[in-house]
């Protein structure tokens, strides 16, 4: 980064040498003053002004060589590419009627600490800071690296800037901001500028959108459109703003005003809707439940450790068993893990006894120590138990239950105890059905009161069921009454009977199916998604018993519901971006052979041997000869259907590139 080339684009040249013997450098520069400036040699106040601005605009807390450095830092991608984004436009607000009544001096400073608040949220979210413009930050979530709930985390991460902004007292100012939030296709990457103004540009219809619902929106709310309301579901709870007429955007835009996170604590209900398909390809798992479930019911504990990628189906398998179960006599107790808590100690566990309290907003203490004491009272709990969990609600000692006074460490132990003994209680009444959802999240106070329930449920009428992703290594495998059960990818029949299911039963175009079984690499979420998407794309008319296609069938777009999952899973295969962003199938093996030439004769043969691996596809090889680094595997669990279906609905190169190749 160049103060010089700062200088030279404000006009401002004639500095330069005194910027330059002065040593002042961007560390430097946030920290001048007026009577600094004037010291080494700007004169006129008209200068001063105009240079203070400008320092103020670059940002207080994150001069242009902390952005620089993140931009080129950060592993970006080198070249422009296609992806779905979640832009984030949020704004100070008053900041032109404060530039007018306080100093530039003290502007600075508050815009200064609203930057570093923004900042520092932004990095707890995995949000990518792009520019600060004054007293507006612009963010991506999505690029330069891609989540499954980038659109989440955006949302999340405005309603804490709305709440921590708020809180600010700068200079006796108290601060309030406003965010505007839109996710959508864009082209992403191209470096533009330079020198302190070097960025990577994001060019479609989505930045546009956000900055104008940011300008829609009220101090201290966050609005999004329908694009972002689809993907987040029902995790937060929304105010209905109606259709507006925004500049440049043709149609009218459905919007909402994020009020709150929602009470909904399954992620897979929030996302997914209670409406649910009929379980397909899934009968030696549930078969597996039901007979855990038998033994379990007469006192002799099991535990099921569910194990698969994204998508495959854990939380409907829970959901079939319950399903299944029907009237039989049991207490279903249900936790749930977030990638948002894995910091807070027994997250699960508190918000569990909050909803089976029925705690509701706004209710006080007292209100809640009695819902509480109602809701354990099925399980007889010693009048000291109740005060380890009332504390861990955070809910005041009270005289009947007064808490002792012990060392931390005790004072966990004694409360896991405290937990332990609710379940045993409830055991007493009837068997459990205990669910404890993605795992992989978990905090380690939660493990460790895992540990203790996978330890002495061998005693007690209860069927645990924990759901978790291939990277969360559990410690109970191998243990006595412990079934380990990793779901695989459904096979050709199971896929095409799945989507006729959606279809309504009724039977689709061969060519359609075709394109459903190839493209979804056989994960459910990725079946019923794209075939809801082929029924809605007007391509098929509907008749009695079947539905027929109304001339040729293109190429459908992926989802928009899939598109930040998959492009999640192409970040993560890194190191073979580039073949599977050629789109796969015959491209991507004309690529290969085409790499292969590069390689000694041994390397060419070693390459031209199948990898057996069914993941991999029909004919994708593999490079194992010694000293040969490059290797095309089916990493992070996308297949090559699904490798296809990112490159094709995001993370893809342009189409400019994709020609070159």
């Amino acid at each position: 980064m160049d103060i010089e080339a700062w200088l030279h684009g404000l006009g401002f040249e004639r500095y330069v040498a005194a910027f330059r013997d002065n040593e002042i450098d961007w560390e430097v520069l946030p920290k001048l003053t007026s009577e600094d400036l004037r010291e080494i040699g700007v004169t006129t106040v008209g200068h001063r002004r105009k240079l203070l601005d400008a320092i103020t605009a670059l940002g207080a807390s994150a001069p242009p060589a902390a952005v620089g450095a993140a931009i080129s830092g950060a592993s970006t991608p080198a070249d422009a590419e296609r992806r779905q984004l979640t832009v984030m436009f949020c704004d100070l607000v008053g900041s032109t009627e404060l530039s007018a009544r306080i100093d530039p001096e003290d502007l600075r400073e508050v815009i200064g600490a609203y930057h570093s608040t923004v900042a520092e949220i932004m990095t707890g979210f995995d949000g990518f800071v792009s520019r600060y413009m004054g007293d507006g930050v612009l963010v991506y979530f999505g690029y330069p690296q891609a989540h499954e709930d980038d659109a989440e985390r955006a949302v999340r991460a405005g309603l804490e800037i709305i709440d921590t902004v708020g809180r600010l007292y700068v200079k006796s100012v108290k601060l309030s901001t406003r965010v505007g939030i839109a996710t959508g296709l864009v082209v992403v990457g191209d470096l533009i500028g330079g020198g302190a103004v070097q960025e990577r540009s994001v060019v479609g219809e989505t930045p546009n959108l956000a900055a104008r619902l940011q300008a829609l929106a009220e101090p201290n709310t966050v609005v999004i459109p329908a694009s972002t309301r689809r993907l987040v579901g029902a995790l937060f709870e929304y105010r209905d703003l109606g259709s507006v007429v925004l500049k440049g955007i043709a149609a009218p835009v459905p919007v909402w005003q994020v009020l709150r996170p929602s009470i909904v604590a399954s992620r897979f209900e929030a996302l997914r809707g209670s409406a649910l398909s009929q379980l397909v390809g899934r009968d030696e798992e549930m078969d597996l439940l039901l007979r855990c479930w038998a033994r379990a019911k007469v006192g002799d504990g099991q535990v099921v450790l569910l194990s698969g990628e994204p998508g495959l189906g854990k939380s409907r398998i829970a959901a079939a068993l319950e399903e299944r179960l029907g009237a039989e006599r049991y207490l279903h107790l249900r936790y749930f893990c977030s990638p948002y808590h894995q910091d807070s100690p027994l997250f699960p566990f508190i918000e569990q006894l909050e909803r089976a309290s029925g705690f509701a907003r706004g209710d006080p203490p007292a209100v809640k120590q009695e819902k509480l004491a109602t809701s354990l009272a099925a399980s007889a709990p010693l009048d000291e138990d109740f005060a380890f969990l009332a504390d861990l609600l955070s809910l005041p000692a009270s005289e009947r239950c007064p808490l002792p006074d012990l060392s931390p460490q005790r004072k966990k132990e004694r409360t896991l105890a405290a937990l332990m003994r609710q379940l045993e209680g409830l055991t007493r009444r009837q068997p459990l059905v205990i669910v404890f959802e993605d795992a992989h999240w978990i905090d380690p106070t939660s493990r460790e009161l895992l540990d203790l329930l996978v330890e002495r449920v061998v005693s007690l009428p209860v069927l645990v069921i924990l759901t978790f992703r291939p990277d969360f290594r559990p410690s109970w495998n191998g243990q006595p009454r412990v079934s380990m059960v990793a779901l695989t990818r459904l096979d050709r029949h199971d896929r095409t009977a799945l989507a006729k299911q959606i279809a309504g039963g009724k039977a689709l175009p061969e060519e359609v199916v075709e394109q459903i079984v190839n493209r979804t690499d056989g994960v459910p979420l990725f079946i019923e998604e794209l075939t809801k998407s082929m029924l809605e794309s007007g391509l098929l008319r509907e008749e009695r018993e079947r539905y027929v296609l109304d001339g040729a069938l293109p190429s459908v777009a992926i989802p928009s519901t899939l598109h930040d999952s998959l492009l999640a899973r192409l970040d993560r295969l890194a190191s073979v971006r580039l073949v599977a962003q050629t789109g796969g199938g015959d491209r991507a093996r004309v690529f290969l052979r085409a790499v292969a030439r590069g390689f000694p004769a041994s390397r060419e043969r070693a390459a031209s041997r199948p990898y057996p691996s069914r993941r991999l596809g029909t004919g994708i090889p593999a490079w194992h000869a010694p000293g040969c680094r490059l290797q095309f595997q089916a990493r992070a669990g996308a297949g090559c259907g699904a490798c296809e279906s990112a490159a094709q609905c995001a993370g893809a190169i342009t189409r400019a590139d994709r020609r070159s190749i």
